[in-house]
């Protein structure tokens, strides 16, 4: 049994225990396995960048961050656009597979990897993948390995906050990672006690945000964070057709990111002072959590488990607590949204938390 392995898009927490329990399984299952690492996601496939794996490397491996193989972003909407040399992306990836003779491939990422991965198994090759993201993002799955990981860190943040903007009475905003969706603020907001969270589900009012600090202002609350995403986006903008937003940004964007900009509102609308602090890429860094994990070995054992019985082009997904799989063709292409009706949504206003909207 020949399984190639790669981890693609943004790197997490937990990618090294999902690969883990992945070959652990496979050595379990199969008397006679061959694990090929192809090095820095679909760029070692595309050209053959690739190293035969022993069951070594694998071993102290559960609790490290980021991805030993190494990874990167290979767009989906350029993967049939030839590279400089005029390589066929695609022709070439299927050439590496069938000249290792691999029997599976098994892919560790996103959304654009998950499309790229149901692109490769339309074409013929025996796909596994696994659900990969701190954004908790990807359609088909409850939860994604990495999210658990990152809501620790941003919660941290916004832990770390609270003593320096109570001691100085000042408006706190600290943006949070999650591209064009809110789970990773949603949760990280919660767990961190935010008073105001802005989601790019839930396009938001300056004013109705403006008012809601005023009002704890007036209850005698010397400071205000807020949790934002980085998708965040006004009532205002979220009218606008995508061209109007693309050229609106082109023309006006003087702020480094939206938090900047939410900011420089709420000072010239209160006269409050604002700072922003944007943890980044560390949320993505450091160990696994102990839920991530659990479910990384979970969900690459059940990776192992698709291989043995040859179920090819499915995604390993969590449904209502049980590791479960679902067909790369319904999960690729779709985003995985915060729905503004949600009972968690609800249950968060109920606290008195505002998401800018009423």
């Amino acid at each position: 049994m020949r399984v190639g392995m790669l981890t693609s898009g943004g790197d997490c927490q937990a990618l090294n225990a999902t690969m883990r329990g992945v070959a652990k399984s496979l050595y379990k299952l199969f008397d006679d396995v061959e694990i090929i690492g192809f090095e820095d996601g679909y760029r070692g496939l595309i050209y053959a960048d690739y190293r035969v794996m022993k069951s070594s490397d694998f071993s102290g491996i559960l609790t490290r961050g980021g991805t030993l193989l190494g990874t990167s972003r290979q767009p989906f909407k350029l993967m049939r656009v030839p590279d400089d040399y005029g390589l066929d992306k695609v022709e070439s990836m299927k050439h590496t597979y069938r000249k290792l003779r691999l029997d599976c491939l098994v892919v560790l990422g996103g959304n654009g990897s998950q499309k790229t991965a149901n692109l490769l198994q339309e074409e013929g090759l025996n796909i596994v993948s696994l659900p990969k993201t701190i954004d908790n993002d990807l359609w088909g799955t409850d939860m994604t390995f990495g999210f658990q990981s990152a809501v620790n860190v941003a919660t941290n943040a916004i832990d770390c906050i609270h003593t320096t903007a109570a001691s100085h009475g000042r408006v706190f905003i600290v943006e949070v990672m999650g591209h064009k969706v809110g789970w990773l603020t949603l949760h990280a907001g919660m767990a961190g006690g935010a008073d105001i969270i802005l989601l790019p589900e839930i396009p938001y009012d300056m004013d109705i945000v403006v008012k809601a600090i005023k009002e704890r202002t007036k209850r005698g609350s010397r400071f205000s964070i807020l949790a934002v995403a980085e998708g965040a986006i006004s009532k205002e903008d979220a009218s606008l057709s995508k061209k109007e937003l693309k050229e609106k940004k082109k023309s006006g964007m003087i702020y480094p990111s939206v938090a900047y900009e939410i900011g420089a509102m709420i000072t010239e609308k209160t006269g409050q002072e604002v700072r922003v602090t944007v943890p980044g890429h560390t949320q993505r860094g450091g160990e696994p959590c102990p839920y991530d994990r659990v479910l990384s070995t979970c969900l690459g054992a059940e990776a192992a488990n698709l291989i043995k019985a040859k179920k090819f082009g499915y995604m390993v997904a969590v449904k209502n607590n049980e590791i479960t799989s679902v067909p790369l063709r319904e999960v690729a292409g779709k985003l995985k949204m915060v729905d503004p009706n949600s009972s968690i949504i609800r249950q968060a206003k109920m606290i008195g938390i505002s998401f800018g909207d009423e």
